[in-house]
Formats: C-alpha cells, structure tokens, sequence
C-alpha cells in the first residue's frame, strides 16, 4: 500500500504499522488515531501487538497541558536514590518519551478495556477543549494505566521514534495529533515480531506497514 493509503486506514479510525529503523529499536508498532478509539481496539492491541499500550501527544499539546518528560520530572524530584536511576539515552540512541501515567477520573481500576479506551477517548476530546490544562487536572489522575509519550518538538527532525511518526501521521490526515500505539512482540520467540512477520500479518489483515524512511521522504517533500 502507498502512503496515501495509509493515510486513508488513519483517518478512518483503522490500525496500521509502523517500523522506525533497522538501526534504532527495529521494532513494529500497531497505531490507530486516539479520536477512533473503542474497547474493542484496545482488545486487538492486547491479543495482537502484546507490547505497552500508549498514548503518543502533540509536543505543542503537552505543554497546555503542563506535562513533561518523566526524565525532567524526577531530575526535579529530592529523592537521590531515584535521580541515581534516571536513564540518559537509550541503547538506540534517544531519550525516552515517556511522561507521567493516568486514568480518567470516571474509570474504576483503569486497566480493563473498557477504562482504557475512555482515557484516551478523553484525552483526544481534551484536545478541542478551551481549557486543556484546568480540565486535566481536574478529569484525569496519576499513576494510572495508560503512559503518556511526548513527541519532541520539531517532530522527525529532532527525534525518529515511533511516538514522533505516529503523530505526523496523524498530521497528514488530518485527526487529532493524539495516537495510540503499541509494540508488536512475538509469543513463540519471545522478542520483538520482526519485520518479516509483520509483513505477513499486514498482508492477512489488510493493515499497511509503512517504514520510517517513507515517512522522512514525504514530509521532506511537503
């Protein structure tokens, strides 16, 4: 499938992969717009990809709502022992973008399917509210079970992680720039499902896997 088609599979609320880099995490990840999000994709998250289902933010949104990376947040932290275990770059060459974790103050325990798809529903309806930051605070709690990732400013150019790929998918078509993703991991060799199989899959289920080189070729281009 072209990326155009992809696009398409986006807007409509429908999954598709996304691989970063054979040279980075060369991991697969299952994305679908946050705004579509039902139970029944958190079901296909679940049994299908296997991996941590988060939710990727707009760089520009996360700072209405007055968020930050969780590497900032317990460098500020007084606890020394904690700012000890503060990872720097990761193995693949990034800073995690990983940032605090919620639940929607209507969920009950926040795990179950239903709970989850209604944090991240909330959070995409939060992102035409005219008070983003006051109805955050007031509407979502942390910890919770759905972990925040913030994309870096600047998008591709600073960092080509799957966080920043899935929001300017979410760019080009059009939906809120909030995506929920997920790592695809293999039950029989215990790792990452690699490439090959998730060519397979794509193909079975009719979900486009689209590469981060094509990706960084179009939005050279436009």
């Amino acid at each position: 499938m072209t990326l155009n088609n992809t696009i398409e599979h986006f807007q409509r609320g429908e999954f598709v992969l996304i691989h970063d880099d054979n040279d980075r995490e060369n991991e697969i990840d299952m994305v679908t717009a946050a705004e579509f999000i039902t139970p029944e994709h958190i079901v296909r998250l679940r049994q299908h990809a296997g991996g941590l289902i988060c939710l990727a933010i707009d760089y520009a949104f996360s700072k209405k709502l007055g968020i930050d990376y969780m590497h900032n947040i317990l460098n500020d932290c007084h606890n020394l022992n904690i700012k000890k275990m503060i990872s720097g770059l990761e193995p693949y060459g990034d800073k995690s973008s990983f940032s605090i974790s919620i639940n929607h103050r209507q969920t009950y325990t926040g795990v179950t399917d239903v709970d989850r798809a209604t944090t991240i529903k909330e959070m995409s309806n939060l992102y035409k509210s005219d008070y983003p930051k006051k109805n955050f605070i007031n509407s979502f709690k942390t910890p919770g079970h759905i972990p925040l990732l913030l994309a870096s400013e600047g998008l591709l150019e600073n960092r080509k992680g799957h966080t920043e790929m899935s929001i300017l998918l979410a760019k080009l078509a059009n939906v809120v720039p909030i995506t929920v993703i997920c790592e695809m991991l293999d039950s029989k060799t215990y790792s990452a499902l690699s490439t090959a199989n998730a060519e397979k899959y794509s193909k079975q289920n009719s979900i486009p896997l689209i590469h981060s080189n094509e990706l960084l070729e179009y939005s050279n281009v436009y």
